[in-house]
C-alpha cells in the first residue's frame, strides 16, 4: 500500500452517506448487484457501464443523495486507478515484450525439450505458471493455446491431458497472484501487505495448481476425448524473428518483480525497523511500482534488444501494449467506484455487524460473496473487486497475515465455476473445439476445483499462522 493510497483511504468519509437501516441496505446491495448482472448478462452491456449504473442504483436504493453517491463513485474510481492503474500498464508492457520478442516461446521450447511422456502435463503447468505471472489471462490463453495444440498433435497426447494443466496454471496466477488486476485491487481495498500476500499466494497456488492441473487432467481426459482442431494452430510470432532472447535472461526478467517484492516482505519481517537503511532500500526496490518498472526497463534489453528490436520497434511494442488494457482499467476503476459506494453507504459496516451475529468466519464469508458475484456476472475481476469492497471492514482488526489470507479467499471465490456468462468459457470452448457440455465437464469443473482447493488451503493456513 503506497503512502498516496493510505492518505486517500484515510480521507474517505467516516459518516455513511445514508441513514438507511440494515434491511434497506440489504435490498440496496441486492438491487445494485442485480442491475449489474442483468446489464452484463441480459443486455450485454460493457462491465464498465454496468458497474457505473449499478453503483448509482445502489446509492438510490439506499436512499443516498445523488450528488453524494456520485462523489463516492468518482472518489473510489480515482483512488483505485491511482493505486493499480500504473501497475496494470507496466504489467501489460512486460507481457507484450515477453510475447513479441519470442521470450515466451523460448521458455516453452526449452522446457518442452527437456520433458516428455508422463512429465509433459507437469511441464505445461510450469510453463503456464511462469508465463502467467506478467500476462493477463486472456493474453496467456492466446499465447499458450497454439503451444498446447502443437504439443498434443506432435506428441499424440490427449488434448485435455495437456490443455487442462496449462489452463490451471494461467487461472491460478490470474486469481491469486499479484500483479494481476483482481488481487491488486483486493490488496488495495483491504489494505493488505503486498509482499506477504504474494508469498502466501504462492504457498496456496502450488498445491492448488497441482491438484487442478496434472491430477485432474487424468479424469478430464477420460470424460472428454476431442481431436486437436488443426485450424486453430497458427504460426507463432517468434517464428518470424531472426533471433530470440536466451532462456535464463527471460526467466530472470519475468521473475525479477516477484523476487523484489518477496525480498521486501522478508526484510520487513527480519529487520522490522522503518529507520534501518537496508529496510528503506528494500521498501523502495520492492514496491510494486519500482519492481515492475525495473522489470520493464530490464526487459527492453534482455527481451527486446536481444530479439533485435530497434528503438522504434521497442516504442511501437510499448504503445501497442497499452491500447488493449483501456477496457480493463475502466472496469477496475468502476469496480473501485462500486466498492467505495458500498463502503460509504454503510454496507461494509452492515456486513461486519451481521457476520458477528452469525459467527461466520470472515474468510468463509469473503469466499462465499465472491462465489455469488462470480456465478452471477461471470467475471473474476468484477467478483474480486465487489467482494473486496463488501468485506473490507472485516480486515480492520486482522493481523498482516490474515489480511493477506482475506485477499486470497476473495481471489479463490472469484474463480468458482466459470460458465456461459464468462468470456473465458467461450475462448476455451472455441480454441479446443469442444461443445458446451464438454467445456463444462473440463474447464468449468477445473475452475471449481481451483476455487474450492485454494479456499480450503487458505482456511487451513488461517489456523496455522
Amino acid at each position: 500500500m503506497t503512502r498516496l493510497n493510505v492518505e486517500l483511504l484515510a480521507a474517505d468519509p467516516v459518516e455513511p452517506i445514508t441513514s438507511a437501516g440494515h434491511a434497506q441496505l440489504g435490498i440496496a446491495v441486492l438491487a445494485g448487484i442485480a442491475v449489474i448482472v442483468v446489464l452484463i448478462t441480459r443486455f450485454k452491456v460493457h462491465a464498465f457501464l454496468a458497474l457505473t449504473i449499478g453503483s448509482l442504483a445502489l446509492g438510490a436504493f439506499a436512499g443516498a443523495p445523488l450528488d453524494k453517491a456520485i462523489a463516492s463513485f468518482t472518489t473510489g474510481l480515482g483512488t483505485t486507478v491511482a493505486g493499480v492503474g500504473v501497475l496494470i500498464a507496466l504489467g501489460a508492457i512486460l507481457g507484450k515484450l515477453l510475447a513479441d520478442s519470442g521470450g515466451a516461446d523460448q521458455i516453452v521450447d526449452t522446457i518442452l525439450a527437456k520433458a516428455g511422456g508422463r512429465a509433459m502435463p507437469w511441464a505445461m503447468v510450469l510453463i503456464a505458471s511462469v508465463i502467467g505471472l506478467p500476462l493477463f489471462f486472456e493474453v496467456g490463453i492466446v499465447l499458450l493455446i497454439p503451444v498446447v495444440l502443437m504439443v498434443a498433435k506432435r506428441g499424440d497426447y490427449s488434448l485435455m491431458r495437456i490443455g487442462i494443466p496449462a489452463l490451471a496454471g494461467l487461472s491460478v496466477m490470474h486469481g491469486l497472484i499479484p500483479p494481476h488486476p483482481g488481487p491488486l485491487v483486493a490488496i488495495d481495498a483491504v489494505q493488505a501487505n503486498l509482499g506477504v500476500t504474494l508469498a502466501l499466494g504462492l504457498v496456496v497456488a502450488i498445491p492448488t495448481v497441482i491438484i487442478a492441473g496434472p491430477l485432474f487432467s487424468k479424469y478430464a481426459a477420460r470424460w472428454v476425448d476431442v481431436p486437436v482442431p488443426e485450424r486453430m494452430i497458427p504460426v507463432r510470432a517468434s517464428e518470424e524473428l531472426e533471433k530470440r532472447p536466451g532462456f535464463g535472461a527471460t526467466i530472470a526478467t519475468v521473475l525479477l518483480p516477484v523476487v523484489l517484492m518477496l525480498a521486501k516482505a522478508l526484510v520487513d519481517i527480519v529487520v522490522d525497523d522503518p529507520e534501518n537503511m537496508v529496510q528503506r532500500v528494500f521498501d523502495v526496490a520492492g514496491s510494486p511500482l519500482i519492481a515492475l518498472l525495473a522489470a520493464v526497463i530490464v526487459g527492453m534489453f534482455t527481451l527486446g534488444r536481444a530479439a533485435g528490436f530497434t528503438k522504434e520497434r521497442l516504442g511501437s511494442t510499448v504503445e501497442k501494449s497499452l491500447a488493449p488494457i483501456a477496457g480493463i482499467l475502466l472496469i477496475v476503476g468502476a469496480g473501485g467506484g462500486f466498492k467505495q459506494t458500498l463502503i460509504d453507504s454503510g454496507v461494509g459496516q452492515m456486513i461486519l455487524e451481521i457476520s458477528e451475529d452469525w459467527s461466520i468466519p470472515a474468510l468463509v464469508l469473503a469466499w462465499l460473496i465472491a462465489v455469488a458475484i462470480r456465478l452471477a456476472t461471470g467475471s473474476a475481476t468484477v467478483a474480486t473487486i465487489s467482494a473486496a469492497g463488501l468485506v473490507a471492514p472485516l480486515a480492520a482488526d486482522m493481523s498482516t497475515t490474515h489480511t493477506a489470507l482475506l485477499v486470497l479467499a476473495i481471489g479463490a471465490g472469484s474463480l468458482f465455476f466459470s460458465h456461459v456468462n464468462d468470456a473465458g468459457f467461450w475462448m476455451v470452448k472455441e480454441y479446443f473445439g469442444m461443445s458446451v457440455g464438454q467445456t463444462i465437464k473440463t474447464w468449468s469443473v477445473m475452475e471449481t476445483i481451483i476455487s474450492v482447493v485454494a479456499g480450503a488451503i487458505v482456511l487451513l493456513l488461517s489456523l496455522i499462522i
